[in-house]
């Protein structure tokens, strides 16, 4: 009996814990219909306890006129009867307890009007917006889907009546993951959100995804027509490995925004860009040619003698050509002669044919060094950066000073052209170094494996000149948190506008670089703390640089959109006042 008595004081010390606890959060009618409600459940219970104490009672009782029994049997049945008691009052109180709990998370969850149990977790993405109850449609899609997380893909976790899900992630190589659902009470992007709102044309899959055997006709009516299923990882397909990957930013460009308007996106997309399929909601329109790779796969030379004359480059040409068709036949780029256009010409030898007739409009490049000024500048264009082709360091796997015994490293081509020379002049400066790695290197023969080894057991690594102002081998370093050394005179740098580069990166002019001894003198004079300082930021900067899908806030991709969405001001400006005697001039 003295633990029933326990039991009750305890809940209906839980009740004055709950009515107090709740009296700041829950006002007026409200308050006072769930703490009734508890009240009510704590009373009920109570009385039934009072009625089975009074049973037991009267059982102890008419147990009392019988025959006492012997001596051990007496023992025997108060120790049964204590035992049952125990067990009735522990589950009482335990099913009291679960009562009060549910009424509390109610409560505190947000519980609409109306008796009923309103659901804590609801998980679920119609590709629109919503905003109380009704739905906007961001430049259309297709109807309502639902996204359902499941328990193996999600960790659900309830504290003090709030509730989360974490949606799991599956990783490859290529950095394509699948897609989460998007968490309970967060919008999804749309045109009235985003800061940049995009249109795609419709190009034939020869343009894009047929480069990568990607057949429109056989993924169906489930591939969307001219484009594959974003929402589904295992659908989409591979951008080809090896030094191909250095120059696959109009992949992630494409994946990105063919995903921003699907239900099985990911929550954490930021709402930089999206696409809309109405034309006159478009800031900028996107060319979803993949340029580099048509140069890298389809501009080789076949045939022998006289034949590869009428072989040389024929598919990239051709599609080239019937790019610069098809533009000019649209209205949009009509209208304003291109300049609200994005084409991502990445490689610097890509789109040679086209690149000057699509001149007006804005690129997505690696450098400048092959284009002249009234073709390609940095009013108009953006950089981008190469996708790194040696694996990331994470934070906690990154050495310190005293873990990289390499002052500086280079591996690479060492006889090159033009502004390139430079790294012949060096490699003869500083070769012999003992404490300095500046060899010849390439991807075959485990280069990418050796280079990822040398670049994390260096302080600084070498970003030299070559036949054109940029290589990825300054991302490599980066995402390896190997300090830069950049010798490159006319090199432009990815986000420049956002990213101080100084704070990361040690910048030498090629005539002083390969003045004797004034490098190794520069980079020995750098203390252990200013190094250590330059290392912490690039830790801090690498996920800028990062290509993936679904892309994740501040990742190259999204620092991208951000990019052109930066540009777009300006080139509005230009179009806006252009436009303002158009009525005028109709009429006249």
């Amino acid at each position: 009996m003295a633990l029933t008595r326990r039991l009750l004081i305890d809940l209906s010390s839980r009740r004055r814990l709950f009515t107090t606890s709740h009296a700041g959060k829950l006002s007026g009618q409200k308050k006072k219909s769930i703490t009734g409600v508890v009240f009510d459940e704590a009373v009920s219970w109570a009385g039934f306890l009072r009625c089975s104490r009074a049973l037991v009672s009267w059982m102890v009782a008419e147990r009392k006129m019988q025959p006492s029994p012997p001596p051990e049997h007496r023992r025997a049945l108060r120790y049964v009867v204590f035992l049952a008691l125990s067990l009735l009052a522990f589950s009482c109180w335990a099913l009291i307890s679960s009562r009060i709990d549910s009424a509390v998370l109610v409560a505190t969850g947000g519980g609409g009007g109306g008796g009923g149990a309103v659901p804590l977790l609801t998980v679920e993405d119609d590709g629109i917006g919503r905003s109380g109850g009704s739905s906007h449609e961001a430049g259309g899609g297709g109807g309502a889907h639902r996204h359902r997380v499941t328990s193996s893909q999600a960790e659900m976790s309830a504290s003090s009546g709030n509730a989360t899900v974490r949606a799991g992630e599956m990783g490859d190589p290529a950095m394509i993951r699948q897609p989460s659902g998007v968490e309970a009470g967060e919008r999804p992007c749309d045109a009235a959100s985003a800061q940049l709102r995009v249109y795609v044309y419709d190009l034939p899959s020869e343009f894009h995804f047929g480069m990568m055997g990607w057949d429109a006709k056989k993924a169906g009516s489930g591939g969307g027509g001219a484009w594959p299923d974003v929402g589904d990882a295992r659908a989409v397909p591979r951008y080809p490995g090896g030094l191909n990957l250095q120059h696959s930013v109009e992949y992630w460009l494409t994946l990105d925004i063919l995903s921003s308007t699907s239900s099985p996106t990911t929550s954490h997309r930021p709402c930089t860009a999206v696409r809309v399929t109405n034309a006159s909601l478009a800031d900028v329109f996107f060319v979803p040619f993949f340029a580099s790779l048509s140069y890298n796969r389809q501009s080789k030379l076949h045939g022998h003698g006289s034949e590869r004359t009428t072989t040389t480059t024929t598919t990239n040409r051709f599609l080239q050509a019937e790019l610069v068709k098809y533009l000019a036949r649209q209205e949009e780029w009509r209208r304003w002669g291109g300049a609200n256009h994005l084409v991502v010409p990445h490689h610097p030898n890509s789109m040679m044919d086209a690149r000057r007739r699509l001149s007006a409009a804005m690129f997505v490049l690696s450098d400048f060094g092959r284009y002249p000024p009234d073709v390609a500048n940095l009013r108009k264009d953006v950089i981008a950066p190469y996708k790194h082709v040696v694996p990331s360091l994470g934070d906690g796997d990154s050495p310190g000073f005293e873990q990289r015994p390499v002052l500086a490293y280079f591996q690479g081509a060492i006889h090159r052209k033009d502004g390139g020379r430079v790294r012949q002049r060096l490699y003869h400066l500083i070769k012999d170094e003992k404490d300095v790695h500046f060899t010849y290197g390439s991807v075959r023969q485990n280069g990418i494996r050796r280079a990822t080894k040398g670049m994390a057991s260096s302080k600084f690594c070498l970003n030299i000149a070559g036949d054109t102002p940029s290589s990825n081998r300054l991302f490599d370093a980066i995402v390896s948190h190997c300090v830069p050394v950049i010798i490159s005179d006319d090199i432009e740098l990815p986000f420049e506008d956002v990213l101080d580069y100084s704070e990361f990166c040690v910048f030498v002019r090629a005539s002083d670089a390969t003045k004797k001894g004034l490098l190794l003198r520069l980079l020995r004079g750098i203390t252990q703390d200013e190094w250590t300082a330059m290392w912490r930021r690039l830790k801090e900067v690498a996920h800028h640089f990062e290509y993936q899908y679904p892309s994740q806030p501040g990742d190259a991709v999204q620092m991208i959109w951000g990019a052109v969405a930066r540009k777009m001001h300006s080139v509005k400006l230009q179009l806006h006042k252009r436009g303002r005697y158009q009525r005028a001039l109709s009429e006249s």
